[in-house]
């Protein structure tokens, strides 16, 4: 069968599963069967598949039409242009996440520092950084083992020499160390939200999405606790709901920060709010 033949059927099974972005997800189940990148297949579309790559790529179809996320399926994410290696111990990159990736870049105007990624997954936001400042000190943590694990074989694959990570609990392993940017991406879903029960959510680690007290808790708590490791000056940016925008504000604002606001993620959604730690 013709490779453009194979991806028009597997499209239309995806789209009548339900899947929003049916033919992007098959051109890249079927670029990652046979090792190609989409412009191959775009140039190469009448050529035709053999038996066995047709059945692995067909089964890759199924699962996707079962609702397994593509990340999960190919075992990779894009990130800031940056191929990370991905499983199902960790939370998949969005590019939602590039919008706290720029903004600490934009903070970033020294040429050396030390930048703290808490809840690190792949290393996304960490590895994003480290590769964009070569000159900073970067340190992801994640309670999950095998989340560290992932990341430092994201940055060594990556070549990023800048970077490391710890297994620690929040701030649990760092003792005294003090940084000009804390940055992450915490659990902040509640419990009962329904987005648990849709898309690729469905397969991602429940630990990695949901807080306390409404999906808030966690974020209270790392506005609260950063204090203690920001330099006078530093920085602090949490990704967040798209409706919890003005509650994050306000818990920024009774721990004392100044300059607190709230960016805008691609779609125009609140998604990451920041707040200065001036010492008093």
């Amino acid at each position: 069968m013709r490779l453009d033949t194979l991806l028009a059927r597997a499209s239309q099974r995806l789209a009548e599963s339900g899947s929003p972005s049916a033919r992007m997800d098959t051109e890249v189940l079927l670029c990652h069967v046979l090792g190609v990148d989409r412009a191959w297949l775009y140039t190469w579309g009448d050529r035709d598949i053999g038996p066995w790559e047709r059945a692995r790529f067909e089964a890759l179809v199924a699962a996707r039409a079962a609702g397994q996320p593509v990340a999960y399926l190919t075992g990779e994410r894009e990130f800031w242009g940056m191929c990370l290696k991905t499983s199902s111990a960790t939370l998949i990159p969005r590019p939602d996440t590039e919008t706290l990736v720029a903004h600490a870049l934009h903070l970033a105007g020294r040429e050396r520092g030390g930048l703290l990624d808490l809840g690190t997954g792949t290393g996304a936001i960490a590895l994003a950084f480290g590769r964009e400042r070569p000159g900073w000190h970067v340190l992801g943590v994640d309670l999950s083992a095998e989340a560290v694990a992932l990341a430092r074989d994201n940055a060594q694959r990556l070549a990023i020499g800048n970077v490391e990570f710890l297994i620690s609990d929040w701030f649990a392993a760092l003792g005294e160390q003090r940084f000009e940017l804390i940055v992450s991406n915490p659990p902040y879903l509640a419990d009962d939200d329904p987005h648990l029960a849709q898309g690729d959510v469905r397969f991602e680690p429940r630990s990695a999405l949901v807080a306390g007290e409404g999906g808030m808790a966690d974020l209270i708590e790392l506005v609260h606790a950063a204090r203690h490791y920001l330099t006078d000056g530093g920085w602090l940016l949490l990704e967040h709901g798209h409706e919890q925008g003005a509650a994050v504000r306000r818990a920024f604002a009774s721990a004392g920060y100044t300059h607190v606001e709230t960016l805008q993620d691609l779609a125009g959604h609140d998604r990451v709010t920041l707040g200065c730690c001036v010492e008093a």
